[in-house]
């Protein structure tokens, strides 16, 4: 199910591979929907919370040893569920425009696609955790995993995730077009391999049609 039935607010999420730029434009994004006269809370996961940022501490460690796959999947909903009592569901209750750098769909395409777990398995954890609450909106900025992946280390030192080889990251790029054309309503693909004034162009042209919506 897309949207949400019972918040007042309206939940953006923002999702693609390493080096796509979500996170560059995520502060151009909240300028644009602040000036429009929307309260805004600016969030991120895993993390969000003290505790899903000690979680995410774990998550992203290179000290720790490699961990089970299903043991990173349930820290990202540990985090998630935390994230949503504490910060999101109470931010779309008083009306706030929740944005959000990755949720669930990330799930979908780092432990799904990526990890090897079965979607059905994630789906579960997504309908216990979330109930009905889906994003209203979810920016993909798409980039082909081989660029992302050379942006993302050109940053400098790099977390567990982006020490991945090249195969896991078409993976999770994979899924989440596959995603995208699954519920074409909440996604708003962004092609991410452009300068930044030509995807700062694109956010803003579909920005304007979600505000229109919500006037």
């Amino acid at each position: 199910m897309n949207g949400k039935q019972t918040a007042e607010g309206v939940f953006i999420t923002f999702e693609g591979v390493e080096g796509a730029g979500k996170t560059t434009n995520i502060e151009f994004i909240a300028n644009i929907i602040g000036e429009a006269g929307k309260q805004i809370v600016l969030t991120r996961e895993p993390g969000g919370t003290q505790v899903g940022e000690a979680i995410r501490d774990i998550l992203l460690s290179k000290e720790l040893p490699e961990m089970h796959h299903d043991t990173e999947l349930l820290l990202m909903f540990a985090a998630r569920a935390e994230h949503l009592q504490r910060v999101i569901i109470p931010a779309l209750k008083q009306g706030k425009w929740v944005l959000c750098d990755r949720f669930t769909d990330a799930s979908y395409a780092y432990q799904g696609a990526g990890r090897g777990i079965n979607l059905k398995r994630i789906e579960q954890l997504e309908n216990w955790v979330q109930g009905d609450l889906r994003p209203d909106v979810t920016f993909l900025f798409d980039l082909d995993a081989e660029t992302g992946l050379a942006r993302a280390r050109k940053r400098g030192e790099t977390d567990r995730f982006e020490q991945q080889e090249l195969d896991f990251f078409n993976k999770v790029r994979e899924q989440y077009l596959n995603l995208a054309k699954q519920h074409p309503q909440r996604f708003r693909i962004i092609h991410a391999q452009h300068d930044l004034p030509t995807v700062q162009r694109q956010i803003s042209q579909e920005l304007d049609k979600i505000l229109n919506a919500r006037s």
